[in-house]
């Protein structure tokens, strides 16, 4: 795998962030943090922060492996996107898991 270049990083922490404004608004913003080829999503809704989900890097800035994190065991899971697939774009997880963690089924369509 190849290691994540910081120019990856920096346009996926704007992706969220453009995404969160437009279709999540509600929270206060979303934080991204990186180690080795994982980015993690955090929603933070007034000081509360939550884990949302974790992006596992494949190479390509658009397609990225997608784990749902598990408040029930403190861990993040290797899942699958609404779409049945196991990647995807930034956008489709984070949707994905503040569907699931806001209750916004409409989110998945």
């Amino acid at each position: 795998m190849a290691k994540m270049p910081d120019t990856v990083k920096t346009t996926l922490a704007d992706r969220v962030e453009t995404h969160q404004a437009a279709r999540w608004p509600q929270l206060t913003r979303m934080v991204v943090r990186f180690r080795s080829d994982y980015a993690y999503i955090d929603a933070d809704d007034n000081g509360d922060i939550w884990p949302l989900c974790r992006l596992r890097f494949t190479g390509t800035a658009d397609q990225w492996g997608f784990a749902i994190h598990l408040a029930s065991r403190d861990a993040h899971e290797d899942s699958f996107l609404p779409n049945g697939q196991p990647t995807g774009s930034p956008e489709e997880a984070i949707d994905c898991a503040c569907g699931l963690y806001l209750g916004d089924p409409t989110a998945w369509s």
